[in-house]
C-alpha cells in the first residue's frame, strides 16, 4: 500500500489544477487563474481525496452579497476531521451554509466525469496508483 501525507496531496493536487478541469459553472462567474488555482475544483477535488481516504461528501451552499453563487464541496474523513484543500478560492467574501452529507453517486459522474477523469489521472502522475473510488 502507498503512503502519502497531506503535503504530497495538496502539492499533486496544486500541479494538477488547471482551467481545463474548473467546473464550468465557475468559469462563468470567473475566470481561473494559476494565482487561485483552486477555483472551480472543490467537487471533485473532495472526490480524489474520498477515493484516497473514504468518508464523508460534504456540500454548502456559496452565497455571496446575499445571492447564492453555487456550492461548495470539502471532506469528512472516517476519523471525523473535516478536510477542505479548495477552500481559499474563496476571496471575494464568499460564506457556505447549508451544510449537508451527500452520497457519491455510483459509477460515472452525472456531470463533470470528463474533469475527474483528468485531475485524478493528473494526480496520479505525482502520487502513483491511486486507489478505485468507492462503490
Amino acid at each position: 500500500m502507498t503512503s502519502w501525507n497531506l503535503l504530497d496531496i495538496d502539492k499533486a493536487l496544486r500541479a494538477s489544477w488547471s482551467a481545463d478541469t474548473c467546473s464550468p459553472d465557475d468559469l462563468d462567474r470567473a475566470p481561473w487563474q494559476p494565482d487561485n488555482p483552486s477555483w472551480g475544483h472543490c467537487d471533485i477535488t473532495a472526490l480524489i481525496v474520498n477515493d484516497l481516504f473514504g468518508g464523508d461528501l460534504l456540500v454548502g451552499e456559496v452565497h455571496c452579497d446575499g445571492e447564492q453563487h453555487g456550492f461548495h464541496w470539502w471532506n469528512r474523513l472516517p476519523s471525523g476531521v473535516e478536510l477542505d484543500l479548495t477552500y481559499e478560492q474563496f476571496t471575494w467574501g464568499q460564506t457556505v451554509s447549508a451544510v449537508r452529507v451527500v452520497e457519491r453517486p455510483p459509477g460515472p459522474l452525472p456531470r463533470r466525469w470528463e474533469e475527474y477523469l483528468l485531475l485524478r489521472e493528473r494526480v496520479t502522475k505525482h502520487l502513483g496508483r491511486l486507489p478505485e473510488p468507492a462503490a
